[in-house]
């Protein structure tokens, strides 16, 4: 659709809502439900135009108003991670996709060093971590290390550590993106080092099917982190129409969305960790269904999900059209 018939369309639904404050909560939802609709809408095929910007101001207003109603609270809520989240996804697709192979390129980093240099595993997994599993693979119980401390202490520390290397994921994207890209480095070439080791022990299937019980919404929480550490520094090497602190409040206010909705994520990752992943013997259909599920769902909600909640707004506007 064309933006003079697209704004034509939309004019008289867009002026009403500007003064956001009026109207009951559900009214004031259904208004955000709409603007981030048309706002998702303009990124994709205006991006640069001044509808976008007044569609962007437009709804930071409405949800300025959400948020002052605290009658609205479980409505914003719902709305967060029904509409706002997603759409997110959906706008920053690049970024995401960007993070994503940037991670698999560092994981092939970590699988080829470690294959041709013999101390790599130590250097980056640490002597300690690499002798306490040989030994614990001599006992013929190689993934011992999840049996090895009381889960309620595990839970805590593994699910505060990893949403705190999500937000640090994220906000050393401020260098540019430079300091996100070293992060997802990291912990790529770590993932890629770690991985080689089980599989040059002949323990390649095993590990996967357990660890991966817990890292399948781990390590895909942190890829999402790079994403929005990328949107960040995106915002100050590329701000488009917008001068340069304008594009970084907006790119730092999306990113930091992201991140805080990856927390309860983290949160059931480390569950899992914690109380599940060290049942090292459960049947094989109980490990695959817990992996199955949890990609299911990180691929609905991250890539299906998004796009079919953009593609039915486009749908909307060709239909009325």
């Amino acid at each position: 659709m064309r933006e003079p018939l697209f704004v034509k369309q939309n004019t008289a639904k867009w002026k009403s809502f500007e003064d956001g404050a009026k109207g009951t909560p559900d009214e004031l939802a259904d208004r955000f439900i709409q603007i981030t609709d048309d706002l998702a809408y303009a990124k994709t095929f205006y991006p640069k135009s001044k509808t976008t910007a007044y569609l962007n101001g437009l709804a930071a207003t409405l949800h300025q108003s959400i948020y002052k109603n605290k009658k609205v609270k479980s409505s914003r809520f719902k709305l967060f991670w029904l509409y706002e989240l997603p759409l997110l996804f959906k706008t920053y697709q690049k970024q995401l996709l960007y993070a994503f192979l940037f991670f698999v390129l560092f994981c092939l980093v970590g699988i080829l060093s470690a294959k041709y240099d013999t101390d790599f595993l130590q250097i980056i997994l640490g002597p300690a971590y690499v002798n306490m599993t040989n030994e614990n693979i001599a006992k013929g119980d190689p993934f011992g290390v999840y049996k090895s401390q009381d889960a309620f202490l595990m839970f805590f520390a593994i699910g505060s550590n990893n949403i705190f290397v999500s937000f640090v994921t994220f906000v050393a994207g401020v260098f540019g993106s430079i300091g996100t890209v070293y992060y997802l480095f990291r912990n790529g070439v770590m993932l890629g080092s770690f991985e080689y080791f089980f599989f040059s022990k002949g323990l390649g299937w095993q590990s996967i099917l357990v660890i991966w019980i817990h890292g399948t919404l781990e390590i895909s929480s942190i890829i999402i982190a790079g994403g929005a550490g990328l949107v960040l520094g995106n915002s100050l090497l590329f701000p488009g129409t917008y001068n340069r602190f304008t594009s970084f409040k907006r790119g730092a206010k999306d990113g930091m969305k992201i991140v805080i909705g990856l927390v309860p994520i983290f949160i059931v990752a480390a569950f899992f960790e914690s109380f599940i992943t060290r049942h090292t013997e459960m049947p094989l259909w109980l490990s695959l269904l817990i992996l199955s599920s949890s990609l299911t769902f990180i691929i609905w909600y991250v890539i299906i999900y998004p796009n079919r909640l953009f593609n039915n707004k486009t749908l909307n506007a060709t239909t009325e059209n």
